[in-house]
């Protein structure tokens, strides 16, 4: 089954793959989001990228408090036939959920903080180099997740992890983004944990219960291979790697932590490991926080975590372009 992070990497081309009438995927619209990552940090950097894209682009600007839905509609109804999202992971969420299904191809270029999608695409992260990329690549329909029919492209999770993240925001904001504060935020929420959640879970029919701080479901096998952790056949396969943390104690999160960090953690002693295409979340609270892509919001329970049917039109990037003299 096809999976675009395999795909995307020089050792799965294929050196005799038939000839194919070129796509048009000119005009390009890209939807910029002001406050992600390098966008913030470097102003120039999206201005790099235009001055590859030419005169077949147009940039738009865009914040969470605009409807993204309707700003990507007017670009495609102006003509565009490739959207590209430029920001993070949370940025090439958003737009996905906004031209899923829709005849248009989908890029990334990589201006957000940490960039784990377009990296797992083989997208380079300077911002004129991913922008050749793009422009000599290939669109591909490719199946991805939702959790409550909001898409997520690597990941969703319940538990300590969306609590880290709201602990990383008010430490931010009180302290500023610095790496010493994202790491002091994971000492704190691990340090007020109490217990694990109990929740029962439906994967593809089959029920169990569990007791864990911790579900993970995973659709970036680029991700797992990160940290060491198993599921990438699950991904390939048009599946979720679900993983369901072990752990009833402080100690143990941090034991846990630390086998993360050195890509020591090992199914069956850290983590269950599960396959499944349609999963259902029943947590024993009625409410809980959810985050996918790195951004959050509460939710009621049940979850239900669905392989969407309408395809997504994946740019994959070509080989790396050389800058011109």
């Amino acid at each position: 089954m096809f999976s675009p992070e395999a795909d995307a990497r020089p050792d799965a081309t294929e050196a005799s793959a038939p000839s194919r009438p070129p796509v048009v995927l000119t005009p390009v619209a890209i939807l910029a989001n002001r406050k992600s990552g390098t966008n913030a940090r470097d102003a120039e950097a999206i201005d790099r990228a235009m001055a590859v894209f030419g005169d077949d682009a147009r940039l738009h600007h865009w914040d969470t408090e605009q409807d993204l839905g309707a700003l990507a509609d007017k670009a495609i109804a102006g003509g565009a036939r490739t959207i590209i999202a430029a920001g993070g992971d949370g940025t090439a969420m958003a737009v996905a959920q906004a031209v899923l299904g829709k005849d248009v191809a989908f890029g990334v270029l990589p201006l957000g903080t940490f960039n784990y999608f377009a990296r797992g695409l083989g997208l380079p992260e300077e911002a004129s180099e991913a922008a050749r990329a793009l422009l000599a690549g290939t669109p591909h329909e490719i199946r991805i997740g939702t959790v409550d029919g909001q898409v997520f492209l690597n990941n969703a999770s319940l538990g300590i992890y969306p609590r880290i993240l709201k602990e990383r925001e008010d430490v931010y904001a009180r302290w500023g983004r610095r790496r010493l504060m994202a790491h002091w935020s994971v000492i704190r929420t691990f340090w007020r944990f109490q217990r694990p959640m109990r929740m029962r879970l439906t994967a593809d029919g089959a029920v169990q219960d569990v007791r864990t701080p911790l579900l993970f479901v995973a659709r970036s096998a680029y991700q797992l291979e990160i940290f060491g952790l198993e599921g990438a056949e699950a991904i390939h396969d048009d599946a979720f790697a679900v993983l369901v943390g072990r752990g009833e104690t402080r100690a143990e999160l941090f034991r846990l932590a630390w086998r993360l960090i050195t890509r020591r953690m090992q199914p069956g002693r850290d983590y269950d490991l599960l396959a499944a295409k349609h999963l259902v979340v029943e947590t024993a609270k009625p409410r809980m926080l959810v985050a996918f892509d790195g951004e959050k919001r509460p939710d009621r329970s049940p979850f239900t975590f669905h392989m969407e049917d309408r395809p997504l039109r994946l740019l994959l990037p070509g080989p790396r372009q050389e800058a011109p003299a």
